[in-house]
């Protein structure tokens, strides 16, 4: 079974209001880019990638989460992160039964998250070319 269809039977398995929202926050991140790659890691947790990753989602038994992995570094105008805010990394929204979800906000916080991996993603190739240089030299 490829990671969409894990992701699908998970959303499947979650019979309440937790279904729905995760359903709704997989669709937001992948239409906020069509290049965004589903995976399957760390015993069964829906990751989201490109470039990198963007974010991973799991749902507890009062919310649904989804946690940013450079989500410190990632501009929040809208102010989505309510959770994991004192760390030097990682930050994350967490969904409560009843609260409505933002779409736009958060297709441009996953947007955000992309331009951040594919910023670093330029910056690691070119520390790798100057290193080779140096060795070359």
């Amino acid at each position: 079974m490829n990671p969409s269809e894990r992701i699908d039977q998970l959303i499947v398995g979650l019979v309440d209001w937790r279904g729905t929202t995760f359903a709704a926050i997989r669709k937001c991140i992948l239409q906020a880019d069509p290049k965004i790659i589903e995976e399957w890691k760390w015993r069964g947790s829906p990751v989201w990638s490109r470039d990198g990753m963007i974010a991973v989602a799991n749902a507890h038994k009062d919310k649904v989460k989804i946690t940013f992995s450079h989500g410190a570094n990632l501009p929040d105008p809208d102010n989505l992160f309510n959770a994991g805010l004192g760390g030097n990394k990682w930050r994350a929204i967490d969904f409560f039964q009843g609260e409505k979800l933002n779409a736009h906000a958060l297709k441009n916080l996953v947007r955000a998250a992309v331009t951040y991996n594919q910023i670093n993603l330029k910056d690691r190739a070119r520390s790798r070319t100057r290193v080779q240089r140096v060795r070359s030299d």
